[in-house]
């Protein structure tokens, strides 16, 4: 009998109205009728129905993609090559926004003298501001604190800029091992982390061996800072935290 509206519109967390809708404009039309007139979906229909909340969710108009899908010859395996493709698109944007806000973050200060549309620029939507207090509360008055909001509050937006896609580079380089079963203590996996300590002592503080263990600790227990990796890879926060605890120990 497939399904009625309403069970499609709770299926699929939209409403009633929005399947209305995408059957007036022939977007989504039901399979089926019942003898009464009322809209029943099929199974071939709801495999539609994903496919336009999909390329909704990746910010494509509703004539857009009924083109893509009433493309000739477009087959599944050609939608999930395209789907494939723009997810991987978005990712290296997400990849670059974590690595922005990690970044932000283990800077340990607010001090960035940077116009608005600058901080747009380079941090995108993410507001360093509204973590003022936490920062202040956590780091406020240790030496890393104070170093590093000396040494960022000269930065300019093109400096900013070199740091975030430093950072994004060297996310890319822990999921790209992560994902090819190196372990996290060989030698790939533990010059990444030496790299991404570097890093931190190039633009922020002088980062010891014992305090990247430290910050290795917080990419696990603290779940703000773990989404920055989980978000690329489930199971990437832990790894990484492996790998800086291994190349501590090679340089013990």
């Amino acid at each position: 009998m497939g399904y009625s509206v309403g069970q499609l519109a709770r299926f699929a967390g939209i409403t009633v109205r929005t399947l209305h809708h995408y059957d007036e404009i022939g977007l989504l039309s039901p399979g089926e009728r019942t003898a009464a007139g009322y809209r029943r979906y099929t199974d071939r229909d709801v495999e539609r129905l994903q496919q336009v909340l999909f390329y909704r969710e990746l910010g494509f108009s509703l004539e857009e993609i009924a083109a893509i899908l009433d493309e000739p010859g477009a087959d599944p395996l050609t939608h999930l090559r395209r789907q494939h493709e723009l997810l991987r698109r978005r990712i290296g944007r997400l990849e670059a926004m974590a690595a922005a806000v990690e970044r932000a973050m283990e800077a340990h200060t607010m001090g960035i003298d940077l116009t608005p549309e600058e901080r747009f620029e380079v941090f995108g939507d993410f507001d360093p501001d509204e973590h003022a207090e936490e920062v202040e509360e956590r780091w406020g008055g240790t030496d890393a604190f104070e170093q590093s909001r000396r040494r960022t509050a000269r930065y300019t937006k093109d400096d900013w800029k070199t740091i975030t896609g430093e950072a994004g580079e060297i996310l890319g380089e822990f999921a790209a091992v992560y994902a090819a079963g190196e372990p996290a203590g060989g030698e790939r996996a533990t010059d990444t982390a030496e790299r991404h300590r570097a890093h931190i002592t190039r633009w922020f503080y002088d980062c010891s061996y014992e305090m990247h263990r430290g910050l290795g600790e917080m990419y696990v227990a603290d779940a703000r800072f773990a989404a920055n990796y989980e978000n690329v890879a489930e199971g990437l926060s832990g790894y990484v935290r492996d790998a800086i605890v291994a190349n501590a120990e090679r340089h013990a």
